[in-house]
């Protein structure tokens, strides 16, 4: 199956086609001294990650509790059981790194932490229902992203002292906040701090990556801490940017793993930024 997913990888790799093109071209401001052979290295990689997710995603409906459990290992896992037993709730934030789901199933099962999220409503309405029907068999709460609704949701659930986990690192909104990313302004969601402003919930970034092994792993990194000072919307954006800083810690480090093959840079999505090798303008 490993060997299936790289050969089905390295076809899509070698087609160079938008997502490949355009995650390239993100992978230039995560990597800014890389070359043209490092960059080409690192997409390659960038999308056996990639298909490892998918192959992943779509049998772990079929894992066993055990092979979750032993499947990923996670650093600094305390600072997460330690918040969670405070009983204010947790915001648990993650990029798209290695396997997110997975992560959530861990978190589910062996990590004793049931939690809320919310997804972008898919269309047809019939994908997103199977969508959303695979993740709640996995252990999860899945709200849709459009409605309005899914915020006060999430307030409830965090006042119940319940964790929340959010992949908070593309703005799929128009109110995000402008963080500096990799040097460059970017936008991503105000959620998270808006929710530990408003609940007192701990606010967690979590990165994720590959090693080589069959074992997923992750880092919990510090938390968070709402402003003493300022407006809510200044606090906001403070606490927006330390959650931006601790996702390109962990992007820096595993590059290969964060499966942005979407446009993300305010430049690249006013249409003035770098373009990828070869003239593509990516994805929107």
């Amino acid at each position: 199956a490993v060997r299936l997913g790289r050969t089905v990888a390295d076809a899509a790799w070698r087609r160079r086609g938008a997502g490949v093109l355009r995650l390239e071209a993100n992978l230039a401001r995560v990597v800014p001294d890389a070359g043209p052979e490092e960059l080409a290295r690192l997409s390659r990689a960038g999308m056996r990650s990639y298909l490892r997710y998918w192959m992943e995603s779509f049998r772990l409906p079929a894992w066993s509790p055990e092979r979750i459990r032993d499947g990923v290992e996670v650093e600094d896992v305390d600072l997460l059981h330690a918040a969670a037993a405070e009983g204010r709730g947790v915001i648990l934030v993650l990029p798209h790194m290695a396997n997110w789901d997975l992560a959530g199933a861990w978190l589910s099962t062996a990590g004793g932490h049931p939690f809320t999220t919310v997804a972008e409503r898919l269309r047809p309405e019939s994908l997103y229902d199977r969508f959303v029907a695979y993740r709640e068999g996995l252990g999860m709460e899945v709200l849709p992203h459009t409605g309005g609704a899914a915020f006060g949701t999430l307030a409830r659930r965090l006042r119940a002292g319940r964790v929340v986990c959010l992949v908070a690192d593309r703005d799929l909104s128009a109110s995000g906040v402008e963080v500096s990313f990799f040097g460059e302004a970017a936008r991503m969601p105000a959620g998270p701090a808006m929710l530990a402003q408003q609940t007192g919930a701990a606010l967690l970034p979590a990165t994720l990556w590959y090693d080589g092994s069959p074992v997923m792993r992750g880092r919990v990194h510090p938390r968070i801490e709402v402003p003493a000072d300022g407006t809510r919307a200044e606090r906001t954006a403070v606490m927006t940017q330390a959650v931006a800083d601790a996702f390109a810690k962990g992007i820096a480090e595993h590059p290969e793993d964060w499966h942005m093959l979407q446009r993300l840079w305010s430049a690249d999505l006013q249409g003035n930024g770098r373009r990828p090798a070869g003239g593509g303008t990516g994805e929107s």
